[in-house]
């Protein structure tokens, strides 16, 4: 496995300081223009999956920036992958927006928002066990074989699959440290890993690490067990304390650390670029190709003050670790073929089966308030159970009843109605966990809100449904506009 990764990674240009972008969230050629006004050229953009037209418009109107791809809806984590429509519609579309931009790589978060038929806004990170562990190796080697299948038929260089460790909203659930269990990924499958910085924070708040050692000494305890010989990509992006909000952010020097989360529009503390600095002097930091700032949702502005306050610090260490890895890089051995990765079952149909039923009582943990007592390696991370209900009971129904649109803003004429039968809008929370769901062919947790509330409403209140229809088709068709601005030609409608 590691000669395997030595020979796709060596084959990667180094990218030098980037950003991971939206391409519409801020507009992705406004950015660039600001960037280029305040003379801030990236080394790189990755682009954050969209449609497969909007990916090919991109790469005609910036045909001379790298461009690598950030993947969505690819649900490694989870035993069903390779049967799933994650596995087979989501690999193919994945694939052909790594075409579109000719990506060398594709980025993934080793984590989901479908488990078990049951959806989620933001990511779950996985069972933190071996044998997630060696679920998700398997998975991720059947997702690269498949993108080097897909890049021989299209004639080009196939992308490298990269794993990247997810953040912890409040808690994380298994029994296997986090550094080790990417470490047993690394073990059975050649893939690359993103090391985000926010979300290594958040491992430190959330499995009670901050009670017991600094953050320097967490960070030092964390590297030196992490792959970090496969760390290709570093992100960094901004925390905040829920709801998200630009002021919330607090001194990073506070006695008692904050709640903290993942959140992209919010500022960067200075306490990530202290972590960054960290990270970036490890010396097993060898395979290194970009680091990028995560900034969809962020105004541009701000977007180019951070960025200038970046490359004015890590710029110079950046280019060192780069060009140290490339002096210090192995061959590989003459065995290794990048467009032949072997896919082997690893587990077998018993464990599988186990595993399907662990991620179904994660579900029922996460959703229900359930004990975990009793569920084995369902242990917390070292965490409190106070912050799964913190989770549970705070985040939770904020995604459903509020992210990506509050439903009182979908849809005001039926939720007034609802107000008038009295049917409680806390009461979709429960309808949506109500029972296990097929998969859609493509995750849209958008789309899929409505589709829900609109279902809602025909089971609590009939009177409501000719309003929840009309309501629901005319956000489908707001957004589809919205998200596909692209013409047929290459050009904005």
């Amino acid at each position: 496995m590691e000669s395997e990764f030595i020979q796709r990674a060596n084959a990667l240009s180094t990218l030098g300081a980037g950003l991971s972008v939206d391409v519409y969230s801020p507009d992705v050629l406004e950015l660039v223009q600001a960037l280029g006004e305040a003379e801030r050229h990236p080394g790189y953009l990755e682009v954050f999956k969209a449609t497969t037209s909007a990916m090919r418009w991109v790469r005609r109107q910036l045909p001379g920036m790298p461009l690598t791809y950030h993947g969505e809806g690819l649900w490694t984590t989870q035993p069903n992958f390779p049967r799933s429509n994650s596995g087979r519609h989501g690999v193919a579309e994945a694939c052909a927006q790594l075409a579109a931009l000719r990506s060398a790589w594709l980025n993934h978060e080793c984590a989901t928002k479908q488990m078990a038929g049951y959806a989620f806004g933001t990511y779950l990170p996985p069972i933190y066990t071996e044998l997630s562990a060696t679920m998700t190796a398997e998975n991720v080697s059947f997702l690269q074989a498949r993108v080097d299948a897909h890049a021989r038929q299209d004639g080009i260089d196939p992308a490298l699959v990269l794993v990247e460790m997810p953040p912890l909203t409040y808690f994380g659930c298994g029994a296997l440290a986090i550094p080790r269990f990417f470490r047993q990924v690394t073990e059975q499958t050649a893939c690359g890993l993103v090391l985000d910085i926010g979300h290594l924070w958040t491992v430190y708040r959330y499995t009670g690490a901050w009670r017991r050692q600094t953050v320097e000494s967490f960070v030092a305890e964390f590297l030196d067990e992490f792959p970090m010989e496969r760390v290709i990509e570093i992100h960094v992006a901004g925390l905040a304390e829920f709801p998200t909000r630009p002021d919330s952010v607090t001194a990073a020097d506070a006695p008692d650390r904050p709640y903290w989360i993942d959140a992209h529009g919010a500022p960067i503390p200075a306490l990530l670029f202290e972590m960054l600095s960290q990270v970036l002097a490890h010396p097993r930091l060898r395979s290194l190709k970009g680091v990028a700032l995560e900034v969809d949702t962020k105004p541009i502005a701000t977007i180019v003050e951070e960025y200038g306050r970046f490359v004015t610090r890590f710029e110079a260490s950046i280019t060192e670790v780069q060009r140290n890895g490339e002096a210090a890089s192995l061959a590989p051995s003459h065995s290794a073929n990048n467009s032949a990765l072997e896919v082997r079952p690893l587990l077998t149909a018993d464990e599988r089966a186990a595993l399907q039923g662990q991620y179904q009582a994660y579900v029922h943990c996460v959703t229900t308030g359930a004990d975990l007592a009793g569920m084995g390696d369902l242990s917390l991370l070292g965490g409190s159970c106070d912050d799964l209900t913190r989770y549970r009971t705070t985040y939770l129904p904020h995604e459903l009843l509020h992210w990506g649109g509050a439903l009182r803003d979908m849809f005001p004429k039926t939720c007034g109605l609802l107000a008038e039968a009295r049917v409680s809008l806390e009461q979709f929370v429960f309808a949506w966990f109500s029972r296990p769901r097929p998969e859609q062919d493509d995750y849209d947790f958008f789309l899929l809100k409505i589709d829900r509330f609109v279902e809602f409403v025909e089971q609590s209140c009939p009177a409501a449904v000719q309003s929840a229809n009309e309501e629901a088709q005319g956000l489908r068709d707001a957004y589809r506009t919205a998200n596909e601005p692209i013409g047929s030609v290459g050009e904005r409608a």
